[in-house]
């Protein structure tokens, strides 16, 4: 089915100065907000984007083999769109590096990302802070993506004798079914059962819970953080509260491993920070919060 894809390309003559990026959601904030600092970078350094918005195992075969006829100087990952992209970028670009900026299965893949299990701990520490006694993760497929994540969250819990109560599956990381997942959580569970704190693993599946938390009404509050930080998430809608990656520095050492062949083993790169709002917070709050007219006061 995919013979087509190991035809022989010309060899490479010198630089093209092309890179190509390679996703499966241009369309999600997170990934927006990393391409746009991702090309930024790549402008500065002389480097031209090829995107290549991949939506099926043989459309990414098909991408890689217009790339190929680029001679492109290197590929970045920004998602994982099948189990086999990167053996397969190898056999049809075999002089071509690659390096991830999200998280890969393969262990061969050159990885620059967050410390995600960091983050899901500092996220939990700050929930159980607050002082919530049921917890709730929300993912947006069933898979090991961003695993560390919610297993460093379980572990701050499980240090204060907490567990996570309740998983929710959105199916994607898209908003739409992360309000239809807590929506049937929202109507099956019992009020006095109710998680009252719930990570979820982006943001975009957090302005889901949100909403339908709001809508669904009857008294219900849940405190809710998100991830990646997108600039929809300081907006007075949401005020969400969210874990933000250092992208500027990821994308940096990520293009000095693809280009300079030089990497930076300290990690400061694997940082990130919580962006305080207010959407971590229980139901009674006081002074500016009464008067914020975010999701989570509803």
């Amino acid at each position: 089915m995919m013979n087509h894809t190991l035809q022989q390309m010309p060899p490479k003559q010198s630089s093209s100065h092309i890179i190509g990026v390679v996703s499966d959601q241009f369309t999600h904030p997170a990934s927006l907000k990393l391409l746009n600092e991702l090309t930024r970078q790549l402008d500065k350094r002389g480097f031209i984007t090829l995107l290549l918005n991949v939506d099926s195992p043989e459309n990414y075969s098909s991408l890689l083999v217009n790339a190929g006829r680029l001679q492109i100087d290197g590929l970045v990952f920004l998602a994982t769109v099948c189990s086999e992209e990167l053996n397969l970028a190898a056999a049809q670009l075999p002089s071509v590096p690659a390096v991830y900026l999200c998280r890969s299965e393969n262990a061969d893949a050159q990885v620059v990302s967050a410390d995600d299990y960091y983050a899901g701990a500092e996220i939990g520490r700050l929930l159980v802070g607050q002082g919530f006694q049921r917890f709730g993760y929300m993912k947006g497929r069933d898979d090991s993506s961003h695993q560390r994540r919610m297993e460093g969250y379980a572990a701050s819990l499980a240090s204060a004798n907490i567990i996570v109560d309740q998983l929710l599956v959105a199916g994607s990381n898209d908003r739409e079914l992360a309000y239809q997942a807590m929506m049937r959580y929202l109507k099956q569970a019992r009020a006095s059962e109710r998680i009252n704190a719930l990570f979820c693993e982006n943001d975009l599946l957090a302005f889901g819970a949100m909403q339908a938390v709001r809508d669904f009404g009857q008294g219900a509050h849940i405190a809710v953080v998100g991830f990646d930080d997108v600039d929809e998430a300081r907006s007075s809608t949401w005020h969400l509260t969210s874990w933000a990656q250092r992208q500027d520095l990821q994308i940096t050492e990520a293009l000095n491993r693809l280009l300079d062949n030089r990497a930076d083993r300290s990690g400061a790169w694997q940082q990130g920070e919580l962006q305080i709002r207010h959407s971590h917070l229980g139901k009674t709050v006081q002074g500016e919060m009464s008067k914020c007219g975010c999701a989570s006061r509803h």
